[in-house]
């Protein structure tokens, strides 16, 4: 039976452990110990995560920083299948004796560490405990059916965050549509129930439209028909943990720029300015927002997650656009921002929820902080894409690092540096490349993330004049060829589908 003193140590050993507040999750994270990966195609999405926890490593297929990294690990290539999918990426690495290797070497005994993916199924589930990881995200089924636009539509439902008028239903037919559709009017928005919005989203006005699309949308048990209205698009990133939802800043959402994506509905890029939205749709959007992150706890979720919101130009209504169940290409943006820097990332707060350590938080204070304009600064980032149609390989591609442009437009390497902080005016601009020399670019294919600070667009939501000289200029610095075999590239590029690489 132990003594007062031996009860006393053990209450204060237990009080220690238990992390009090900001200061407490943010010297925890500083002194970790726990082995903690990030494995995807690139290291964008958690850009400057190993700065803030100690031990943090990406381990990536590719090497957007050509070995100048510190934490960044890249296994040589060997003979693999055509990639379809992230997923396909991730499992890729997993199975690869370096990449298991380098896990083993830096495991604490039988505790190999966390590993944080942007995607994965159930094959990266199985192969990440084969090696002693833990996916440190609820399941890949959990995942894949909140990710159905069908069901989160039916989430936001039960949350009562409000969707733009639609039905779920299954069609066959053009006259179906008109049928079952008709009482939103003949300007409709169709979306299949999983994919990239610049794939799996349809506009049709008439039976031509319909036709386009029309075997993509009947193979479907069941699709979003959604009554067309006038929008722009924002998105807020959020957390759901133990002491509720803790929610980012609202972020205007690049779609469908002809500059730097070939896909209509395309998602290219974000911009976080405090003044690009009125108080009381940041105040509505975070309200919907932890509504929604509040019934995601309900439904088993928990850990990082992303809203993509309309706003009805014609009278400001403000309806969900779909969920991403997951760390998204917005990330970097919201993780770098002046109110992360001042408590901590978003990210930190999802790892903590998956660590066995007990921490105490007063979200609705921290919510309160990261809701004021002054915690806002102003950045954005770019996503380009190739957007010609034709298929070339590429003979240079520019270095990651920093850019700085002259009076004349004219962009140069600056220095090198791992992510958008060592921007430091408006003259200058972050570049991480994705696209490497002997690729092949095809269209829709991923170039690289530009991040800036200042505007991206204009009051009225379209580009400014410094974006669109940002964009040629890097597009510029990317040299290719007419590949030999033309059927053959064509075959290849044909397989991998284009599929987003963040």
């Amino acid at each position: 039976m132990a003594t007062k003193k031996e009860t006393a140590l053990a209450n204060t050993s237990k009080a220690i452990k238990k992390l009090d507040g900001i200061s407490d999750i943010r010297r925890f994270f500083h002194t970790n110990d726990t082995p903690i990966y990030f494995i995807s195609a690139t290291n964008f999405n958690l850009l400057g995560a190993d700065e803030w926890v100690k031990g943090f490593k990406f381990i990536c297929y590719i090497e957007c920083f050509d070995g100048q990294h510190p934490n960044v690990f890249s296994p040589d290539e060997i003979p693999h299948d055509e990639f379809q999918s992230i997923e396909d990426i991730n499992n890729y690495l997993l199975e690869h004796k370096q990449v298991v290797d380098y896990i083993q070497s830096r495991a604490k005994g039988k505790d190999k560490g966390k590993a944080l993916f942007l995607m994965f199924d159930e094959k990266t589930e199985k192969l990440a405990k084969k090696i002693g990881l833990d996916v440190a995200f609820p399941s890949a089924k959990l995942r894949n059916e909140l990710d159905n636009k069908v069901v989160t539509n039916r989430v936001a439902e039960k949350a009562g965050v409000p969707c733009v008028p639609n039905i779920l239903t299954k069609i066959s037919s053009y006259q179906m549509l008109e049928k079952k559709a008709g009482h939103l009017g003949h300007d409709w928005v169709i979306q299949t129930p999983y994919g990239d919005s610049g794939h799996t989203t349809f506009f049709i006005k008439n039976e031509e439209d319909y036709n386009k699309y029309s075997d993509e949308i009947e193979v479907e048990k069941e699709v979003k028909v959604m009554k067309r209205i006038n929008c722009r698009g924002s998105a807020i990133e959020a957390c759901v943990t133990k002491h509720g939802t803790i929610v980012a800043p609202l972020m205007t959402e690049l779609v469908g720029f002809k500059e730097l994506t070939p896909y209509k509905g395309g998602w290219c890029g974000n911009e976080i300015f405090a003044d690009a939205f009125t108080k009381p749709l940041r105040e509505k959007a975070r309200k919907y927002t932890q509504l929604f992150g509040d019934q995601l706890r309900k439904e088993g979720y928990k850990g990082y997650f992303e809203l993509d919101f309309l706003i009805d130009t014609d009278n400001n209504n403000m309806y969900l656009g779909e969920l991403n169940p997951r760390i998204t290409g917005a990330s970097s943006i919201t993780n770098h921002a002046v109110f992360a820097l001042s408590d901590a990332p978003l990210f930190l707060f999802h790892i903590l929820e998956f660590l066995d350590v007990d921490y105490d938080l007063n979200v609705k204070q921290l919510n309160r902080r990261w809701a004021r304009p002054e915690n806002i600064d102003s950045w954005g980032q770019l996503v380009i894409k190739y957007t010609k149609e034709s298929i070339e390989q590429v003979t240079h591609a520019p270095k990651s690092g920093i850019y700085a442009m002259d009076t004349n437009g004219v962009i140069s390497f600056n220095r090198m540096d791992t992510h958008r902080r060592a921007v430091e005016g408006e003259n200058e601009a972050f570049f991480l490349r994705i696209m490497r020399e002997g690729e092949y670019v095809y269209e829709g294919a991923d170039l690289g993330i530009l991040v800036m600070r200042g505007r991206m667009m204009t009051d009225n939501f379209n580009l400014t004049e410094k974006s669109k000289k940002w964009i040629a200029a890097i597009q510029a610095q990317f040299e290719s060829v007419a590949p030999q075999n033309i059927p053959l590239v064509q075959e290849q590029v044909a397989e991998i589908g284009g599929f987003k690489m963040m």
